[in-house]
């Protein structure tokens, strides 16, 4: 088939949660949109990441809840029918894509599925996925660069081997293993730890550092590890993957080693490879614009997502950490609304994060810690599960509720929540950090009962030192 040659005002180039909303809100703001996307719209997020993992997360916490609920009088012996789960998995995921699709349409995004790549500065050239399929050239005025990111795989370790998982190959799985090693404990490493864990796998975690989400503050990260311990979860840490082979019985065997040369083996049926996320831009052809990843592989942007090029945008994975769904739509809309003219800036004060382990773990703006090196002076109130009448009814008293402030005007800088339903209730704290709430405004604002997020309130009222139903320090 010939060339055929479009034109249009923006071209954005990846269909994940800041392609497609940039593509959206690019339309909706009168410019010619062209979305294009060579894998599935909703990117690696609603296909292989954020929504079946949730799925799969879900499920497994039903099961081990049914299983454990003895305490409160409630006896079963739940079956889990890896296949049906995957289907339903599934069928959510492809619901919430070809949703995707319908919304961009409906909103006059000109969709085209293939693999872009720079011609010039104002030029990409397309290539359609199939034989025979031929090439699309699209002149834009404006680009915004949404390709996300993609498992990072180690030496030894090729995704291409069946024995050998990526997150995505693990949340297509339709068996369970039943000796799995997972490699790296970071958040993806954890929560896919919990969840196969939950599921009927014996779990080893292998991590080179000395303890589990090294990104958290330690009594944060020490209620998951405690978690993970009584479901059985096997920690080896200061140990790094080197190598695999298969057993003579059909299983692998997976060998490590110490920084002093110490070699150790683990036998399994799988490996989990779960070691973190790199940017994708080795399709993209950017040496044809003058454009270049910096040291880590990121397009550097500015706060309103401009690349060193004004007119081409760079949003989401692809830009940079915090690699986050709904930092990358955030940035999506700022990238959008600048193309169209507007005064749009990204604001980067108030990003929330979750970790969907047991319990949940979600952060928002400052630590204390990082409040003291910012030059604050923090105030810091917490609240402990044990002490909340919902966690009590849940079976849920492992966790607390921490909010940080600064002491002379009480604004909220940051909150930490390890809880049942933490990516919930960070949305209050995030909310407080980004319209500059203070502490008597949390403290003031009246909480149902009886409920979780009533642990906001009396952290904050812990900070004033006025908490009712915890001890004031």
């Amino acid at each position: 088939m010939g060339d055929i040659t479009t034109g249009t005002d923006v071209v954005v180039i990846g269909g994940g949660p800041g392609g497609y909303v940039a593509a959206i809100r690019a339309a909706q703001r009168g410019l010619a949109t062209t979305l294009v996307e060579k894998d599935h719209y909703g990117g690696a997020c609603l296909n292989h990441g954020c929504i079946p993992s949730k799925a799969f997360i879900t499920a497994a916490d039903v099961a081990d809840e049914a299983a454990n609920a003895s305490g409160m009088g409630v006896y079963a012996d739940p079956e889990v029918d890896m296949g049906e789960l995957a289907a339903w998995k599934d069928d959510v995921v492809d619901r919430l894509t070809g949703g995707v699709e319908q919304l961009c349409e409906a909103n006059g995004v000109d969709l085209i599925e293939g693999t872009a790549a720079f011609e010039d500065e104002h030029t990409v050239r397309i290539a359609h996925g199939g034989e025979g399929q031929g090439m699309e050239t699209v002149e834009f005025e404006q680009a915004i660069v949404a390709t996300g990111s993609r498992p990072v795989e180690i030496p030894g370790f090729d995704f291409a081997d069946e024995p050998v998982w990526s997150s995505r190959d693990a949340l297509a799985a339709e068996t369970v293993p039943d000796d799995l090693v997972v490699v790296g404990a970071g958040y993806i490493g954890m929560e896919l730890s919990t969840t196969f864990a939950k599921l009927g796998a014996d779990v080893t975690v292998v991590e080179m550092l000395d303890d589990v989400l090294p990104a958290y503050e330690e009594d944060v990260s020490s209620v998951v590890r405690r978690r993970a311990d009584d479901l059985g979860i096997d920690f080896t840490f200061g140990e790094g993957a080197s190598g695999w082979e298969e057993t003579s019985d059909g299983r692998i065997a997976v060998h490590t080693e110490t920084e002093d040369g110490t070699e150790s083996t683990y036998e399994a049926d799988r490996v989990l490879v779960a070691v973190g996320r790199e940017p994708v831009t080795d399709t993209l052809e950017l040496e044809e614009i003058d454009l270049a990843p910096d040291d880590d592989g990121f397009l550097r942007t500015d706060d309103r997502a401009r690349t060193d090029l004004d007119h081409v945008f760079a949003v989401g994975d692809v830009a940079g950490e915090p690699m986050l769904a709904h930092k990358a739509s955030a940035e999506g809309i700022v990238a959008a609304e600048v193309a169209a003219g507007e005064n749009a800036a990204f604001d980067a004060r108030a990003i929330p994060a979750a970790v969907f382990t047991d319990p949940e773990i979600a952060t928002v703006g400052l630590t204390e810690a990082e409040a003291e090196e910012a030059g604050f002076d923090p105030l810091v109130g917490e609240m402990p599960l044990r002490a909340n009448g919902r966690a009590l009814t849940m079976d849920e008293t492992e966790g607390f509720v921490r909010i940080v402030a600064e002491a002379d005007a009480g604004f909220v800088l940051g909150a930490q929540i390890v809880a049942p339903e933490a990516s919930e209730l960070i949305a209050e704290a995030a909310l407080a950090v980004e319209m500059g709430a203070r502490l008597d405004d949390l403290a003031g604002t009246i909480h149902t009962h009886p409920t979780l997020s009533e642990t906001l309130l009396e952290a904050a009222e812990n900070a004033l030192g006025e908490a009712i139903h915890t001890l004031n320090e």
